[in-house]
C-alpha cells in the first residue's frame, strides 16, 4: 500500500511540476528578435559546464563554433574541448522553414531536431544518443537560448531520460570574445 501511495505522490507532483514549465509564448515580441542565422554566422566562442541531478559540476567545458549559411540552409561545425582533456565534434546541418521555425540534424541527434524562436529566446528539442564510458544512452534535450544582447547568448539545457531530469548544461556564448579558441585538448 505505501509503495502505491508513494508512486501516485510521484505522478501527482511530476505533473505539477511540468505545468510549471516555461512556454516558448511566454517571450515577447522586442524590437529586434533573436535572429540565430545572423548569430551563429562565422566564429562564436562559448563556455560551459555540466550539472548531473543533484546540481554537481561533473564537465566543464569551451567551445568552439564556425557557422556558415547559404541562403535558409546552415552548418554549425561545433569544437568541444573538456576540462578532463576530451575533444568531441558536432556538426549541425539546418533548415530555416517557411514558418521561422528551423529543423536540425547532427551525427549524434536521433531524428530530427526541432527549433522556434519567440523574441529574444530560442529553443531547441532533440533526442541525443550520448555515449557514457562506452554505453550509449538516448536522452532528451530541451535546449533554450537567450540573446542578452547583439554579442552574448546564456543557454541553459535540460537533458532527461524516461521524462526525468538527468543533467542540465549551462552555456554563455560570446560572438566578439577576444579570445577565439579553446585550451587545447587530447582528441578522442
Amino acid at each position: 500500500m505505501n509503495k502505491i501511495i508513494i508512486c501516485i505522490f510521484v505522478i501527482i507532483t511530476s505533473s505539477f511540476i511540468s505545468s510549471c514549465s516555461t512556454a516558448l509564448g511566454d517571450y515577447q515580441d522586442v524590437d529586434k528578435p533573436f535572429d540565430i542565422k545572423q548569430y551563429f554566422d562565422g566564429k562564436v566562442i562559448a563556455w560551459g559546464m555540466v550539472q548531473d541531478y543533484s546540481n554537481k559540476v561533473s564537465r566543464r567545458f569551451c567551445v568552439e563554433i564556425e557557422g556558415s549559411w547559404q541562403g535558409n540552409n546552415g552548418v554549425l561545425a561545433e569544437k568541444f574541448y573538456f576540462s578532463d582533456g576530451e575533444i568531441t565534434y558536432r556538426n549541425w546541418q539546418l533548415s530555416k522553414k517557411i514558418d521561422g521555425s528551423y529543423e536540425g540534424q547532427a551525427e549524434d541527434v536521433v531524428g530530427t531536431a526541432i527549433g522556434k524562436h519567440q523574441g529574444f529566446a530560442f529553443q531547441f528539442q532533440y533526442e541525443l544518443s550520448l555515449v557514457v564510458e562506452d554505453e550509449t544512452y538516448q536522452v532528451s534535450m530541451d535546449d533554450w537560448m537567450y540573446q542578452l544582447d547583439e554579442s552574448r547568448v546564456m543557454n541553459k539545457t535540460s537533458m532527461s531520460k524516461l521524462g526525468v531530469k538527468v543533467a542540465e548544461i549551462t552555456l554563455f556564448f560570446d560572438k566578439q570574445a577576444q579570445v577565439q579558441q579553446c585550451p587545447s585538448g587530447k582528441e578522442t
